[in-house]
């Protein structure tokens, strides 16, 4: 596959993939790595109630997927003993609907893409026959991406629809702010949103940045109980050098800024540090206190509203406006945090001010 290939973002790949499902047809989702090609197959069968079943044929042999053959006592034959990864009508029966998700197919060795084929081809192999409610997705990198790839035989690269996913930043913010991504890491990559990702296949660095290493980053943050000089090597050994560097340095002029906790008492009304990254992870730090505050902390209504009238008022008093939307875009879409108007003394300005941005941000 090459980089001429029409592209999807992981919210196209997911329309794609709910079509090829509905239809049954087997799709293969093509992309480099550590952009979320996995999570998003996982991410759509949690939706439907399904259960995925993973298979890493990159690590598979033949008879992992075609069984192996034994004899029979009873008719004197030699006969096929389907392997147990495969779903069973007992399992399938349970779900509506069963994910098989063929990963690294492309690495796989082609013994194993030609078991793989008739699987595919036939929905079945040798006595073993896929239940109705089974569907199929397989994923790879591209051959450009420097991994141990086979080229794909053609009868069955045609059984696919192909799809070619991007990493997206948009997208990868939504996600990261949903899932509690270190406030650091979502504001950094906020401000420098092309560090996403910069994996180059020509690069001898054993450590990129993706959107997979950056969640790592931010595991090896959540503790905060190593010293800087340690934290720098672990994430040089996780996305590189040079990020790392760049990463740290924001770290430690974010580390300067006021406690979330204490803008949204009302407490600090006033921004010194103007150093523009630092401010992206305050504002992430401020909409994660927000919703801690109201789903964690169970405040009352009118605490929340007090909070949410010093996040409005802080904003507009010391923000960019790319800055201020992103905060309400968080709170408002993301989060859907239950604001009322009519209980916060800030948001006619805001409104007044914001509103037409944050009608464009969402459109």
């Amino acid at each position: 596959m090459s980089h001429e290939n029409r592209t999807v973002t992981a919210v196209g790949a997911r329309k794609a993939i709910k079509k090829c499902f509905a239809k049954k047809r087997p799709l293969f989702l093509w992309g480099p790595p550590g952009i979320g090609k996995s999570e998003v197959v996982a991410d759509i069968t949690a939706e439907m109630g399904g259960y995925m079943i993973d298979l890493r044929l990159g690590q598979m042999d033949p008879t992992d997927i075609r069984g192996i053959p034994f004899f029979n006592k009873e008719n004197g034959k030699m006969d096929w003993a389907p392997p147990i990864d495969l779903p069973d009508e007992e399992l399938a029966s349970k779900y509506p609907v069963v994910v098989l998700f063929m990963d690294e197919m492309n690495s796989a060795a082609p013994a194993v893409q030609a078991a793989a084929y008739q699987l595919v081809l036939n929905r079945r192999i040798g006595k073993y026959f896929l239940p109705d409610n089974v569907v199929i997705i397989a994923a790879g990198n591209r051959e450009s991406d420097k991994g141990v790839t086979y080229r794909m035989p053609t009868p069955l690269a045609n059984r696919f629809v192909h799809i070619e996913m991007k990493p997206d930043f948009a997208v990868w913010q939504d996600w990261a702010v949903r899932n509690n991504i270190h406030k650091d890491v979502v504001g950094y990559l906020s401000f420098a949103k092309q560090d996403l990702y910069d994996f180059d296949a020509k690069s001898s660095s054993r450590a990129f940045a993706t959107p997979r290493s950056w969640v790592f980053v931010s595991e090896l943050l959540a503790d905060e109980d190593t010293d800087e000089t340690t934290t720098t090597d672990l994430v040089a050994g996780t996305v590189g050098e040079g990020l790392a560097v760049k990463f740290q340095a924001h770290r430690k002029i974010a580390g300067r800024l006021p406690k979330p906790e204490d803008v949204l008492s009302g407490k600090e009304k006033d921004l010194k540090v103007k150093e523009v990254s630092a401010m992206y992870s305050l504002v992430i730090s401020l909409c994660y206190e927000l919703k801690d505050a109201l789903e964690v902390r169970k405040v009352d209504d009118k605490k929340f509203h007090e909070m949410s009238d010093n996040f409005f008022g802080y904003m507009m008093k010391n923000f960019e406006t790319e800055l201020v939307v992103m905060g309400a875009r968080i709170a408002l879409t993301t989060y859907n945090l239950p604001f009322q108007p009519t209980k916060l003394k800030n948001f006619d300005e805001f409104h007044q001010r914001y509103g037409k941005y944050i009608l464009q941000a969402n459109s």
